[in-house]
């Protein structure tokens, strides 16, 4: 990993967004790359669908929607342990997701006069799971559960067609939808995916989505910013990327294993230390050679640990730290000093937190009962990680009554003038000259 030394700098927000370690390829570069993709299968749907299949994941006349029966039966090869597993990861999330359902408030401004805020869930969503270097049940899972905690009536899922598994996406994908009770999936990936859920494909049954949610590497978060307007999104959750803030104080080799954990990802992976201590950084140094080079994806980890995304990089003070990771605004955040709580107290931007040193991210993937679909590339500065919350709308029910209305009508009518609109002011004085004029009529016909 390079080392980049910002000892002795007193550097400005806006110059540490510029020297933070950020991978070469780009969501905006990618966009250019993608947008042609999308406007296809908004033009051309299936056809241009079953096109990107042979181009990208080299499987052709596969069926697009895959049938019930073959995720209901995708269970039979589930093996008990993985089964019970992902049971419990759907269990642990219900209990994390359902704390992000606010319940309905109700605000009362004077007598007969009241606001309600209730949360509307969505109608129908597309949740998106990757397939690429590995398979991504837990994704399924995270988007799934957090929807139906919601309240959302209609899910839909995609995932890419794999040639090893006769055109359906991966088992472990199906697993994980049959157990969270998804029975509408699609062997469709990358942009083509995001594509297909925010058109629409009529040829195989699919109806345009609200809402589009999920990872995926630098393309699929491409194609979520160019459709981002014609369907909602959650963020741009692109390739993973783990920053640790540690000090003397830390396990070097735990330390080392969670950078790794990450970088197992993908290449283009980013794993970033920020540490006060050059011993600290030697040693994380020593481990990750030697823990990479022992690791299933060592060459993947390698390349990851390499590029220009990753680095290990020296600070004065756990101050000076704090304000590279939030210019940095970290997907996974993981925080082992002598006071983490202090330093916690200074972080504004990251997707999700993990605190301490028995919370590694790895844990937050899995069981913590948090949600792992998280912001990336910098977006943590202004985007949320996925939750329930990402489904629902807030909606303002308002009612006043005839005398809450007239009590008001004074101060409407000034404002409506003010603002030179004065048919705002009419619409509501016009209710108490109807009431006046009818109650003339009524006495006149009496006398």
């Amino acid at each position: 990993m390079r080392t980049i030394d910002l000892r002795g700098h007193d550097l400005s927000r806006a110059e540490l967004l510029t020297l933070v370690p950020r991978a070469a390829v780009s969501a905006d570069i990618a966009v250019e790359r993608v947008r042609p993709l999308v406007a296809d299968v908004a033009a051309r749907g299936e056809t241009a669908l079953r096109e990107q299949a042979r181009d990208f994941d080299g499987v052709q006349d596969h069926a697009l929607r895959v049938p019930a029966d073959a995720i209901a039966a995708s269970l039979n090869d589930c093996p008990p342990e993985i089964e019970a597993a992902l049971l419990e990861l759907i269990a642990r999330l219900r209990r994390g997701s359902a704390a992000q359902v606010p319940a309905e408030q109700v605000t009362r401004i004077g007598d007969g006069a009241e606001i309600r805020q209730r949360w509307q869930p969505v109608s129908r969503v597309g949740l998106y799971a990757p397939g690429g270097k590995a398979a991504y049940p837990s994704s399924v899972i995270m988007n799934a559960v957090a929807a139906q905690t919601a309240g959302v009536p209609s899910l839909a899922l995609a995932s890419p067609a794999q040639a090893d598994h006769a055109g359906l996406p991966h088992p472990a994908v199906l697993w994980a939808a049959a157990l969270s009770g998804v029975d509408e999936v699609y062997a469709i990936g990358g942009a083509g995916a995001i594509a297909a859920f925010a058109h629409g494909v009529p040829s195989i049954g699919l109806e345009p989505v609200d809402v589009v949610t999920g990872p995926g590497n630098v393309f699929v978060a491409a194609a979520k910013r160019v459709v981002n307007g014609i369907v909602g999104i959650d963020s741009e959750a692109g390739t993973t990327e783990i920053l640790i803030i540690a000090d003397a104080s830390a396990d070097a080799g735990i330390v080392a294993a969670d950078l790794i954990s990450q970088a197992e990802h993908d290449e283009a992976a980013a794993a970033v230390l920020v540490t006060d201590s050059e011993t600290l950084a030697a040693d994380v140094r020593d481990e990750l050679e030697a823990r990479s080079a022992r690791t299933r994806h060592h060459e993947r980890v390698r390349t990851a640990l390499g590029g220009p995304q990753s680095a290990v990089i020296l600070v004065d003070d756990l101050e000076t730290a704090t304000r590279v990771s939030n210019a940095y605004a970290p997907e996974h955040l993981e925080i082992q000093t002598r006071d983490d709580e202090g330093v916690l107290a200074r972080i504004s931007d990251a997707g999700a937190v993990f605190l301490g040193a028995f919370t590694p991210v790895s844990l937050g993937d899995y069981l913590a009962g948090s949600n792992h679909v998280l912001p990336t590339g910098g977006t943590a500065r202004f985007a949320s990680g996925l939750g329930a919350h990402t489904y629902l709308r807030p909606q303002q029910i308002v009612h006043y009554d005839r005398a809450s209305l007239e009590e008001a009508q004074a101060p409407l009518l000034a404002l409506a003038e003010s603002e030179g609109l004065p048919a705002h002011g009419e619409a509501v004085s016009a209710r108490f000259a109807a009431d006046g004029a009818a109650a003339t009529t009524t006495e006149s016909e009496a006398r």
